[in-house]
């Protein structure tokens, strides 16, 4: 016996209008009174479309279509309301006032020393000469102030950018520069197609492993340099294979003034957190707030003040022609050339010796090309998530920022940059009113490339080297392990996995293994859904079982829910209704799946049906055309469909 209550479909009228069908699975009658069409004359037409001017298009000019369309993003793209959300300055610029300004001139110059160490020290990282890093931390600022949306950014070299820069460039800088370049192309491309949504498949646990992954791997990249022996290498377990095998090459004087920077900074990382006075604001006094201010600043200066300390000191030791430490060496003097990023390599450029065109370059930077902008997005959009107090973080516009500010670093030999979190947090608490505060930034940049860079040639490698494992050791994500615990034990595999598969990989391997293994447990779960079973007495007294779905029924899941099914309905010996009021999608394999499933009751002549199947996932069902196929919408019509099949309970089959 086949049971349907649908009502037929029917050849579309000559009209163009259509009835919809998704209607007909309902047994809710909506019909108009003395209508006599279906759904009560509900119509829908699909002949034309008028278009602004009032002119019709028909549904086969396509010509038309396209025409309109176009107009359509023509305006789009030139109205004010786009052209404000794509240049970020028209909208703040016409407020700022005097408040602003002090507020960004203060943060600028905080971040600003700040900047000069670690982009000395980002430089290393990246495997580059020091002055590199300096290169690549100014200019990216003016392009940000135009296109940033995150008053908080303050663009340049960070730590994993660095890392990832050495890993795909090997330390050639014309490589690393050209890096830059196209990976602002990318990131540009990126976000003029609105792809900002991909860094949504890196989920919480995968980057909290990479980042955790990462630190770890920085601070082994500069163990070297503090210890004062040469130990290469792109991975974890690498570096330190060479730091073992060079060990008893140790210097010891790099070595103490290396661990004593560390504790130093340390120390005054904890100052910069201490207060003095009553723990109420408004009970301190003047002297308090100055107190504090000022333990504020230095903490927050650490690195610039042992810079020059240690510069002090190193320059000390070089006039007296004894210099016991490794210096970082000389930086050239002045503000670096503008020109094109290098598309070709001659001999003397690289590691083998033979020329190189563009096509072999990019060949050698392989998939760093993909790996650098996206997680140079992330970075940059965890700051903006950080600091937006819950307003929305535009990831288009934060591409197209980034992008051109890369783009315009790689024309002054600077290296991929973004977004720092260290940085943007000392901006934040600085007071920064605008992305204006960039300029500052930019100035100090500029002012030590053009007096101060013959003095950075003293500074010790160890001190650059405590500068960066002081900073980084806190990115490790430790806190993050123990609420992951109590919510959600299973999102630690993905993220232990990606912490290791970093350690042991290169990074870009590393991070493919995390979101890969992600999306096996989101498969998994979507297989295997979570249903439950109840045995239920209708109104009118009749026993049935109840199965109920939480999700869509998809491909990975159909046969999972056809066994339990099965398996259920055998051993009850009961009508089954399985509810539906979960299953929001379907595919065609479901559709099959529940062709064969009705089949099977109505050979065992046991009754199924469907309750408060949705009208979208009905259509699909119903594509099949399976016997049997009975949707019903209210409880009290269960007894009634039960009656039709005459249905009398037998004896229960043990499983």
């Amino acid at each position: 016996m086949k049971t349907q209550i649908h009502s037929q479909h029917s050849a579309p009228p000559h009209d163009g209008s259509y009835d919809n069908e998704a209607l007909s699975c309902s047994t809710i009658d909506i019909t108009a009174p003395n209508s006599g069409e279906p759904h009560g004359g509900l119509r829908g037409s699909n002949e034309f479309i008028l278009s602004d001017s009032g002119k019709k298009v028909t549904g086969d000019d396509q010509t038309g279509q396209l025409n309109m369309w176009l107009q359509r993003k023509a305006r789009s793209a030139f109205s004010e309301k786009m052209i404000k959300k794509r240049l970020p300055i028209l909208r703040w610029l016409p407020q700022y006032n005097s408040t602003d300004a002090i507020g960004d001139l203060v943060a600028g110059i905080t971040v600003g020393l700040t900047v000069i160490p670690q982009a000395l020290a980002y430089a290393g990282i990246a495997g580059l000469p020091a002055a590199y890093g300096l290169y690549g931390s100014f200019l990216g600022c003016i392009v940000y102030i135009v296109f940033g949306s995150c008053k908080d950014v303050p663009m340049g070299p960070t730590a994993i950018a660095s890392l990832l820069t050495f890993q795909t460039a090997g330390g050639n800088v014309g490589k690393a520069i050209l890096l830059c370049f196209l990976s602002g192309v990318v990131e540009l491309l990126m976000g003029l197609l609105g792809l900002g949504f991909l860094v949504d498949f890196v989920s919480g646990p995968v980057s909290s492993g990479f980042t955790s992954a990462v630190s770890l791997i920085i601070v082994t990249s500069q163990v070297k340099d503090v210890l004062g022996i040469s130990a290469k290498g792109t991975t974890f377990i690498e570096i330190w294979r060479n730091i073992f095998n060079d060990i008893h090459n140790v210097q010891v004087w790099d070595t103490f003034l290396g661990l004593t920077c560390i504790a130093v900074l340390l120390i005054m990382r904890i100052i910069s957190g201490l207060k003095v006075g009553p723990a109420d604001d408004e009970l301190k006094s003047k002297n308090h707030r100055i107190i504090n201010k000022l333990m504020w600043l230095i903490g927050t200066s650490r690195n610039a003040i042992l810079v020059v300390v240690c510069g002090a000191i190193g320059y000390s030791f070089q006039a007296s022609a004894v210099a016991p430490f490794k210096l970082i060496g000389d930086i050239p003097p002045g503000l670096p050339s503008l020109k094109a990023p290098p598309f070709s390599l001659t001999a003397n450029e690289t590691m083998s010796g033979t020329e190189e065109s563009f096509m072999e370059m990019v060949s050698s930077l392989g998939s760093g090309l993909i790996v650098v902008p996206l997680i140079a997005l992330m970075e940059n959009i965890a700051i903006c998530k950080a600091f937006s107090n819950g307003k929305p973080v535009d990831a288009t516009q934060e591409l197209i920022a980034i992008g051109l500010a890369n783009i315009a670093n790689s024309f002054v030999q600077g290296f991929p940059g973004t977004g720092s979190l260290s940085r943007s947090a000392v901006n934040n608490a600085s007071g920064v009113r605008t992305p204006l505060g960039n300029i500052y930034t930019m100035a100090l940049v500029v002012l030590s490339l053009l007096f101060f860079t013959p003095y950075f040639s003293y500074i010790p490698k160890a001190s650059l080297a405590a500068v960066i494992i002081a900073a980084v050791v806190f990115m490790v994500e430790v806190k993050v392990v123990k609420p992951m615990w109590r919510t959600k034990k299973s999102d630690l595999i993905p993220g232990l996995g990606t912490f290791i598969a970093c350690l042991a990989l290169p990074l870009e391997m590393g991070i493919l293994f995390g979101v890969g293994l992600n999306v096996v447990f989101i498969l998994y779960h979507a297989a295997r859904p979570k249903i439950s079973v109840e045995r239920l007495t209708s109104p009118g007294g009749a026993e049935y079982l109840i199965i109920t779905p939480d999700r869509c029924l998809i491909f990975p899941s159909v046969d999972y829910v056809r066994n339990l099914v099965t398996k259920q309905s055998i051993r009850q010996s009961l009508p089954v209704v399985i509810d539906c009021s979960h299953v929001y999608g379907a595919d065609f394999t479901a559709a099959t799946v529940i062709d064969s499933i009705t089949q099977d009751f109505a050979r065992r002549d046991q009754p199924l049906f469907f309750y408060n199947l949705k009208p979208s996932v009905c259509a699909i069902f119903e594509g099949l055309s399976p016997a049997d196929f009975v949707v019903y919408y209210r409880e009290e019509h269960l007894d009634d469909l039960l009656k039709q099949r005459a249905y009398k309970p037998k004896e229960v089959i043990s499983a």
